[in-house]
């Protein structure tokens, strides 16, 4: 073996391993006070872990929507609305980038409800 390949093989060896992110993603997004039924999820590369709180309004009615998955970094720290269950929703994305980073109980719930 000629010491030219020998040395990119070694170069190789001791870069180090793309290790993928794994965070948790829902089962189904799950309604306030309820914490969602999670599972770790190995995410795409280049993606981060998302936490989403989507809260609805509709007279008295008030629905609390929690998401867990996988997201593009650029979709991190967004807030804006989405129509879903004939409600219009403003949801809040957070996002941390270490491993199953989003399994903590979603923040900044309604008072007196609990995650």
């Amino acid at each position: 073996m000629s010491s030219t390949l020998f040395c990119s093989l070694l170069l190789l060896c001791l870069l180090p391993a793309v290790v993928p992110l794994f965070c948790y993603t829902c089962v189904f997004p799950t309604i306030s006070p309820l914490d969602c039924i999670r599972f770790p999820l190995k995410c795409p590369p280049e993606q981060v872990c998302l936490s989403s709180r989507a809260v609805g309004e509709k007279g008295d009615l008030r629905v609390v929507l929690y998401e867990k998955s996988c997201i593009l970094p650029s979709l991190c720290g967004v807030t804006g609305e989405k129509y879903a269950m004939g409600l219009n929703f403003t949801f809040t994305n957070e996002c941390c980038d270490t491993h199953l980073c989003n399994g903590a109980a979603t923040l900044a719930a309604p008072p007196g409800l609990s995650d």
